[in-house]
């Protein structure tokens, strides 16, 4: 009996997908589990697998390196491939990234049903790569497992052709579930030296961001001068950016700035959990934020976000990119007491994973 196939390739597919998978493997399910190798490097994928415990039966089409053009077409090729040798009843993915785009163009082309898990964010924001695939996968599912009810609205009135379910994130379950053990092993506060709630915790990836010189430079200044000190867990495209565009000195000498390598799951909910205040450019981190063990400020350094529902509930403030109105809104909140909203978080009570399996279920995919 064809069993469904789990696309997953980055670290946020991982972990979003991981609750699910799990859930499978309590019941003795089976799937396939297949990783494109979008996110290559072990500090940004191996060390998740390990420590979210996926099982070691993994089939890794091992894409690596090269423009987004070149990662969708070899995942195309290689996910169109395994899909003749071993029909999946159903191909699950997460997000927008380019895996999911290839997953969902390799399963429509092979006539096979398609679940969407995190369906229906919209930024309008089209300088982003993933707003075209997150909507492309959209309209391409079988089963769209929205969020939150805004982004079930926003499904329907584009008149998406599948089923639409509002299930919550699935993100919300992995925080509640490896909180308590990441705090027991982590050992990511020694390593920082810094004490609980005073230190700001820092992200940036986006293309648009990273790979403007000028964008760059003004984060760079945001955390020289940010009211706590930053520890930023650097992303190798920005590190890659920050040395051809001639800012590394300024980014890594300065004594407000604690750069580190890209850290691993269990050391990254310690630091989110531990720290004064977020900033970011992630669109994830904003859901993670509003977990229930750990309700922390999300600066946004965009200018606009999918995740609407983290800013109308007082947890993500859009702040854009410039240095004065970013350190401006820090300075406001912060004088103000950085207080928290009272609000649980919109994106779920952590139970999105048994939600996802049994709509799965009901499709006869699993």
């Amino acid at each position: 009996m064809p069993a469904p196939a789990f696309i997953l390739g980055t670290r946020p597919e991982i972990i979003k997908l991981a609750p699910i998978i799990d859930i499978l493997s309590a019941r003795k399910a089976p799937f396939h589990l297949i990783h494109t190798g979008q996110h290559y490097s072990c500090n940004m994928s191996q060390v998740f697998l390990k420590e979210l415990h996926l099982p070691s039966n993994i089939q890794f089409l091992n894409i690596g390196a090269g423009t987004p053009s070149k990662q969708l077409a070899k995942c195309i090729m290689g996910l169109e491939k395994l899909f003749v040798d071993t029909p999946p009843s159903a191909v699950i993915v997460e997000g927008d990234t380019n895996t999911v785009l290839a997953g969902a163009l390799s399963a429509s082309k092979s006539y096979i049903p398609i679940v969407h898990v995190e369906a229906g964010l919209r930024s309008n924001d089209f300088r982003m790569p993933e707003e075209y695939n997150r909507r492309v996968t959209d309209h391409l599912s079988s089963i769209l497992l929205a969020p939150t009810p805004h982004n079930a609205r926003t499904l329907r009135k584009e008149h998406v052709a599948g089923k639409v379910f509002v299930t919550g994130n699935t993100v919300i379950d992995a925080c509640i579930h490896n909180m308590p053990v990441a705090i027991k092993k982590s050992p990511i506060m020694s390593i920082i030296g810094l004490e609980i709630g005073q230190y700001a915790l820092a992200t940036v990836h986006r293309a648009e961001n990273v790979d403007d010189p000028n964008v760059l430079s003004n984060f760079i200044d945001i955390f020289r001068y940010s009211s706590l000190p930053v520890v930023l867990p650097l992303h190798p495209r920005t590190v890659k950016n920050a040395k051809r565009f001639g800012l590394w000195k300024r980014l890594s000498v300065d004594k407000n700035i604690r750069v580190i390598d890209p850290v691993g799951y269990w050391d990254f909910l310690v630091l989110m959990r531990n720290c004064g205040f977020i900033l970011t450019d992630s669109g994830g981190i904003q859901e993670e934020a509003t977990a229930p063990n750990i309700r922390r400020k999300c600066f946004v350094l965009r200018t606009s976000t999918e995740r609407q529902e983290a800013v109308e509930a007082g947890f993500a403030q859009l702040v854009g990119v410039k240095p004065k109105k970013v350190l401006a809104a820090i300075k406001e909140w912060w004088d103000e007491g950085g207080r928290m909203p009272k609000k649980k978080s919109p994106f779920g009570d952590g139970r999105a994973a048994e939600r996802s399996v049994q709509r799965m279920k009901d499709a006869g995919y699993c």
